[in-house]
């Protein structure tokens, strides 16, 4: 099957989006299927050459929003040339423009989520939420009317969804999300990371990695982190990702606790400095108020590194199930019992749980089921699949 997938940029910096529609692309050419991409980059973008299939950037785009008077038009031309079309993210233009191109051609269509029908984010934003419930009347429902499925990562994300908006009746999947086992050297990757941040290296590090952005829940990490570093003088925190325009605020915050020498940022890393980082850390923290999914947990749990998060991350039942982690609710007392749980055990225990989380992410996250569940999805637009494991309606 001959696929295009849309999405509004192919930035790494732009978070956990990019990235599973990479290892997405990855795992579909696995099953046999052709997949490119089309973009509201600039041509010129200096990532586009290496993402792992063909690219058609129309952009730049504009606002927000994301706008691209090229993306129309370009989709209408060449849309016919693809037996589907797979638009990533429901509140972008790529989404809308999908709709306006396809509506009135045989050509279908899914819309994956990403979370962002999470109703945590009515309670966050209260005001966006009002925004969107309006463009929601407007253009998303009917968008998502008009697709062969609303893709979704895990069942929880599913059923939260239903939770956010109204009108709400339109065909659902759950198709699981595949990530690649981690190349490379595990040592020569730690020894990299080292080199690059020699500091850290007989430090107990506590790790995040992702968007420094508030619905991380970043500042619970500190405030908790607080809480327990005078058990040890070793233990020390990690921030790892892009910042969101939020890391000054933090840093504040960090001076007045005291903690300055205790907590590094090492911005966004990639390749194997990014492994690296997995592969020194004791333990990775993700507090997060919301989370369709958890990439970087899945990515620590493949190095074998124990994850503490919250139980807004959509996978948590999932890693408590395997054993290579604990979950907890998105508040103070829930990141601070994840820590206090943690220094608690024995070192054989810690070695445990490391085994536990690598076993665990060979048996849920890697990519066989995933590509499977996804791949039977797109079966039915051949029509071989039955109602009781295929696409299914909500009325």
């Amino acid at each position: 099957m001959k696929l295009l997938r849309c999405i509004r940029s192919l930035d790494p910096a732009s978070g956990g989006t990019v990235e599973a529609v990479r290892q997405s692309c990855l795992g579909l050419r696995e099953l046999g299927h052709s997949v490119e991409i089309i973009c509201l980059d600039a041509q010129d973008a200096s990532w586009l050459p290496y993402f792992p299939a063909k690219v058609h950037a129309v952009g730049p785009a504009t606002g927000t929003y994301g706008y691209s008077r090229r993306f129309v038009p370009w989709m209408r031309t060449h849309a016919a040339n693809y037996d589907a079309v797979i638009a990533d993210g429901i509140w972008q233009h790529t989404c809308l423009g999908t709709w306006l191109a396809l509506r009135s051609s045989k050509i279908p269509y899914f819309i994956v989520m990403h979370g962002m029908l999470d109703p945590s984010f009515k309670r966050y934003y209260p005001l966006k939420h009002v925004k969107k419930q309006v463009y929601w009347v407007l253009a998303a429902y009917w968008i998502l009317r008009g697709a062969h499925a609303a893709l979704y990562w895990t069942e929880q994300e599913r059923v939260l969804a239903r939770q956010s908006f109204w009108p709400y009746r339109f065909n659902e999947a759950v198709v699981g999300l595949s990530i690649e086992q981690p190349e490379g050297d595990a040592s020569q990757q730690r020894s990299l990371f080292f080199r690059e941040f020699p500091g850290l290296r007989y430090k107990r590090l506590v790790l995040f990695m992702g968007r420094i952005h508030p619905h991380k829940g970043c500042d619970l990490l500190i405030e908790a982190f607080a809480h327990i570093s005078h058990s040890d003088p070793r233990l020390h925190l990690v921030f790892v990702g892009p910042d969101d325009g939020w890391q000054k605020r933090l840093r504040k915050r960090i001076v007045k606790l005291g903690l300055e020498d205790n907590v590094t940022w090492t911005g966004m890393l990639t390749g194997d400095m990014k492994w690296g980082a997995y592969n020194a850390a004791e333990v990775l923290v993700l507090p997060s108020h919301s989370e369709s999914f958890g990439f970087v947990v899945a990515e620590a749990m493949a190095c074998g590194v124990p994850v503490l998060i919250s139980d807004k991350v959509n996978i948590w039942r999932e890693v408590e199930a395997t054993g290579g982690g604990f979950a907890a609710n998105d508040d103070l007392s829930g990141t601070t019992a994840l820590l206090d749980r943690w220094l608690s055990l024995t070192p054989n225990e810690h070695e445990i749980i490391r085994s536990k989380a690598k076993e665990g992410f060979a048996e849920k996250f890697s990519y066989p089921a995933a590509l499977e569940k996804l791949n039977t999805v797109l079966n039915t637009l051949n029509g071989r699949m039955d109602d009781q494991t295929g696409v299914s309606p909500v009325d």
